[in-house]
């Protein structure tokens, strides 16, 4: 057993020190072992790193995903005259879609038109946004 626990440790494998001191002790007081098959061991090894797989899964993967699902399907739900914000914190209302890349905004009261690409909208806007130009005295 003690040759088991040796050679897994040189191979590299993370095995508790506490087989190998348990081995050592028990041979020493003449006692029997106690057996561990490789199987488990094995697993008491790779448990700890199929946890970390789950919970990064649960906590991080799967979550970023959903939110990736909801924006790609705003953006294929875009239409003409929906008022939207982009990443650089432009609000515009949809005047074309060109195309599957890029859409046009009219901009401020003149209604400039600029054309963006369409994955740099970050939101539809349900609720109208105006600024309020404030004369300063």
């Amino acid at each position: 057993m003690k040759k088991l626990f040796s050679a897994l440790i040189a191979l590299g494998l993370n095995l508790p020190v506490a087989f190998a001191e348990a081995a050592d002790g028990a041979a020493a007081a003449g006692e029997a072992a106690p057996e561990v098959s490789p199987v488990a061991a094995l697993l008491g090894t790779f448990l700890p790193m199929i946890l970390i797989v789950v919970v990064f899964y649960f906590f991080l993967i799967r979550p970023q995903r959903k939110k990736d699902k909801k924006v790609k399907e705003m953006l294929a739900a875009l239409k003409v005259g929906d008022r939207v914000c982009t990443i650089g914190g432009i609000y515009g209302t949809i005047t074309n879609i060109r195309d599957e890349n890029t859409v046009t905004l009219a901009i401020g009261p003149q209604d400039v038109p600029v054309v963006f690409a369409r994955w740099a909208i970050r939101n539809v806007e349900e609720i109208s946004v105006e600024n309020d130009s404030e004369v300063l005295a």
